[in-house]
């Protein structure tokens, strides 16, 4: 596409997120220094509507982009709209306050949805991608023992063994023991390797709690479960509600479906690799009026999990991708530091 052109489309793109109305050449020709006459604009508006780029909602001389449109403005972001000091300060400072993960979570997508005025959602860091830190038996009296299981990202995994006959604090000690020996620093991945023959190592009447110990944890890691996603502001599409072309409650209820957030995920990048879905480009149909930005994050080459926000198509993408990638960073150095 020509630069004049291209200038033409970003100005319009500019101009409907802020205005929410179609824009015509002579306002593009008064607001933006684009250097030629508002016939050329007309011109090149006339050749930008040919190709899919912007389109007439109604019969007004004003255009509004397509989702090709958006779709070409996004590619062609010369930068993204970077997080100002005082915005950087105020997020490391609300974040470094988390007492837990779960705290992490929550506050990552309420400082999400305020900064970027659209839904946040944030995924768990995945067992899958982690490791373990720490191990836990802890008896809890009669048969029952409590398995606590502690990632390297503070992620806590807890579950409850049924035991055939009550176990010593000895026995408890010695198991303990080599289960950390044996899978501290592993990825959850090589744990079911790791914990092959272990029960071979204590006497024949000891082998059933342990198998039963290590039964549990294997439930643990390859549990489909462990996939959660947390949402926040979903009280800002009331404010954008016009910008879907149907109700926006199909919008709330296929957020609800917890299948449908994962697919918007899909796999996750490479931390701090940006993905932007527009439009028709989403999975989901009751989605394809949004826009979905998402990034990878987690320490490290290998993100442990998918952050990002979803907005109707008109909005602040080089914001809202500038937001989503610097609150990433700092949840990802916090999940270091854990």
């Amino acid at each position: 596409m020509e630069d004049r052109k291209l200038a033409v489309l970003r100005a319009i793109v500019d101009d409907y997120v802020q205005t929410h109305e179609p824009v015509g050449s002579k306002a593009l020709a008064d607001r933006h220094s684009l250097g030629v006459s508002s016939a050329t604009i007309r011109n090149d508006m006339s050749a930008l509507e040919e190709d899919g780029y912007i389109s007439a909602p109604h019969t007004s001389a004003g255009r509004i982009p397509t989702d090709k449109g958006y779709r070409l403005f996004v590619d062609k972001l010369n930068s993204i709209k970077p997080m100002s000091q005082p915005e950087r300060k105020a997020i490391q400072s609300f974040l470094d306050q988390a007492v837990d993960l779960d705290d992490v979570m929550n506050r990552t997508v309420r400082l999400l949805s305020q900064l970027t005025k659209q839904v946040a959602l944030v995924q768990y860091p995945s067992l899958g991608r982690s490791s373990v830190r720490h191990i836990e038996l802890v008896s809890s009296g009669g048969t029952k023992l409590l398995l606590i299981l502690i990632a390297d990202t503070g992620r806590i995994e807890q579950r409850t063994v049924e035991m055939m006959s009550k176990v010593t604090e000895d026995f408890l000690h010695d198991l303990r023991t080599r289960l950390n020996v044996a899978l501290d620093g592993q990825i959850f991945t090589e744990v079911p390797d790791r914990l092959v023959g272990l029960a071979e190592h204590f006497a024949l009447e000891f082998r059933p709690a342990v198998n039963s110990v290590v039964a549990t944890i294997l439930d643990a890691v390859i549990s489909q479960n462990e996939e959660r996603v947390v949402v926040g502001g979903t009280s800002n599409l009331a404010r954008v509600g016009e910008d879907f072309t149907t109700a926006v409650g199909p919008v709330l209820e296929a957020l609800e479906e917890h299948v449908v957030l994962l697919r918007l995920f899909g796999e996750a990048a490479e931390p701090d690799s940006l993905t932007v879905r527009i439009g028709h480009e989403n999975p989901v149909e009751e989605l394809q009026r949004a826009s979905v930005v998402t990034v990878g994050y987690g320490s490290g080459d290998q993100a442990l999990a998918t952050m990002g926000v979803l907005g109707p198509t008109r909005m602040d993408y080089a914001g809202s991708m500038g937001a989503v990638r610097a609150v990433a960073k700092y949840v990802g150095q916090i999940l270091k530091e854990q």
